[in-house]
């Protein structure tokens, strides 16, 4: 099992953005010290959710700050940015870490960003797979790649760099797409991308998801044994809080987690108008600390792998920050590392 952690870089009620950018990093930092498998990059616009814009440009950092970790992106926006100018960012973080870089992709929401960034509603309602296929053959194809699209249209060009070129003769870097419909799961068996799993939901629904992903990739005409590699790399996102007695767990994300989703999600602004619906905050953190690692280390252990057990899923992208401090968060990471790893081996 690999067990990496899952950073939005929160903004909690009564915390500036350079404290929630501060914690963000140290929490980095301290994953690759305590022995994590990864780091993984929220990133949102104009919401204190997250204070995190540009998840390409903190995993530069971040790996350029570390030596052993994986950072990868969970999500960068793609009805946000174009998929050429993804695609090269990518080559580069992936060739200049030697290989350390993944790429997780999302469609996003109907939020203001789109009017912002100038996509539009369209980019996000029904240019995502056109936007998805561009970025792959970006990817994976030729040395020279056109767009023949009707959102995305231009003449040939050179792939530079060329996203296979590592010394070591490395593949292109791991892109992952994150799932949360039928139609987001076909897309990803589709291109035959593993899949970001949110934390909002259990792990029946996350089993069937990736029976759903297996039936799609063997019909889209991938081989048995790719679409079983290929499945060892999904991903599930869950909330970890590890304490000495399960209750004190809970009551270090009741008391932070209601109040930074109150602010943090309500803030949200759709393109449209369209109305939307809120979580009710309070019940929404129950229901993480009901489903995910929170409390004594043998409990998350156990947790973690019957996650492991009912979906097949090995790889997971935990959110650490919940109790919305520094101390605390850095804390948590290394008792997940030292405390719940150990259980899992």
């Amino acid at each position: 099992m690999r067990v990496g952690t899952f950073v939005l870089a929160a903004q909690f009620p009564g915390q500036g953005h350079s404290e929630a950018l501060h914690r963000a990093v140290r929490s980095a930092e301290v994953a690759e010290e305590a022995g994590l498998d990864s780091v993984w990059l929220a990133e949102h616009h104009f919401v204190p959710y997250g204070t995190c814009p540009s998840a390409v440009t903190l995993a530069a950092l971040l790996l350029g700050r570390t030596r052993r970790i994986r950072v990868g992106t969970a999500v960068s926006v793609l009805p946000n940015t174009h998929p050429v100018a993804l695609g090269e960012q990518a080559a580069l973080l992936h060739i200049t870490s030697g290989g350390r870089f993944t790429l997780g992709v999302g469609r996003g929401g109907p939020w203001v960003d789109l009017e912002v960034f100038g996509g539009g509603l369209d980019a996000f309602e029904r240019d995502f797979p056109e936007a998805l296929d561009l970025l792959m053959r970006w990817q994976r194809g030729p040395t020279r790649v056109s767009g023949d699209g009707p959102r995305h249209r231009f003449r040939e060009v050179a792939v530079v760099p060329r996203p296979d070129e590592l010394v070591d003769g490395s593949a292109a870097p791991e892109t992952i797409l994150a799932c949360t419909s039928p139609s987001s799961v076909k897309l990803a068996a589709r291109h035959g991308l593993p899949m970001l799993l949110g934390m909002h939901c259990g792990d029946d629904v996350k089993a069937d998801m990736v029976a759903a992903w297996r039936t799609e990739a063997l019909a889209a005409g991938h081989a048995p044994e790719e679409v079983a590699r290929i499945a060892g790399l999904h991903v599930s996102a869950g909330v970890a809080q590890i304490a000495d007695h399960t209750p004190d767990a809970a009551e270090v994300l009741l008391k932070s987690m209601p109040g930074w989703f109150r602010s943090g999600l309500g803030a949200h602004v759709t393109v449209d108008g369209r109305k939307r619906t809120m979580r009710d905050p309070l019940a929404y953190t129950e229901l993480l600390c009901r489903l995910h690692p929170v409390g004594t280390p043998r409990l998350a252990a156990d947790r973690l792998a019957a996650t492991a057990e009912r979906t097949g899923i090995r790889r997971f992208a935990l959110l650490v920050e919940g109790s919305g401090l520094v101390a605390a968060t850095e804390e948590n990471v290394r008792r997940l590392a030292s405390e719940v790893l150990p259980l899992l081996s």
